[in-house]
């Protein structure tokens, strides 16, 4: 039986996350991962909600968004708050959740050459 993963997916950058979408798809399809739920949250602010609930009926789920620097530290604080509660969601339900997070900090000429990287590792994660 294979594994069934869910996935959830920041719609800030919309279009960069539909492309890391893919790759993690494709990731999945090659290690006989199903794909579930794919949740879109607005920012990574509701990441950890969205996990918690998909956690609940599937295997394993990967995150997928980027956290972008700005002009004030509320991306690092931001993205700081999200991985803990990621590691906090782990162990509270036994199952592996994989980081396809871009940032916190990062900057426009970061983001290309990470997407498909960090989509196909939040699904490799999910092996775990």
């Amino acid at each position: 039986m294979s594994k069934r993963i869910g996935l959830v997916c920041g719609s800030y950058h919309k279009d960069e996350v539909e492309r890391m979408l893919a790759h993690s798809t494709d990731e999945a399809r090659k290690h006989g991962l199903s794909i579930g739920e794919v949740v879109w949250v607005p920012g990574s602010m509701e990441v950890p909600l969205a996990l918690d609930r998909l956690l609940k009926n599937h295997d394993a789920v990967a995150c997928l968004g980027i956290i972008e620097k700005g002009e004030t530290q509320h991306g690092l604080a931001m993205g700081q708050a999200v991985i803990k509660t990621i590691l906090e969601l782990q162990l509270k339900h036994d199952k592996p959740i994989g980081l396809g997070i871009i940032g916190p900090g990062a900057e426009p000429h970061h983001i290309e050459p990470r997407l498909e990287p960090h989509a196909r590792a939040a699904i490799v994660a999910c092996l775990v």
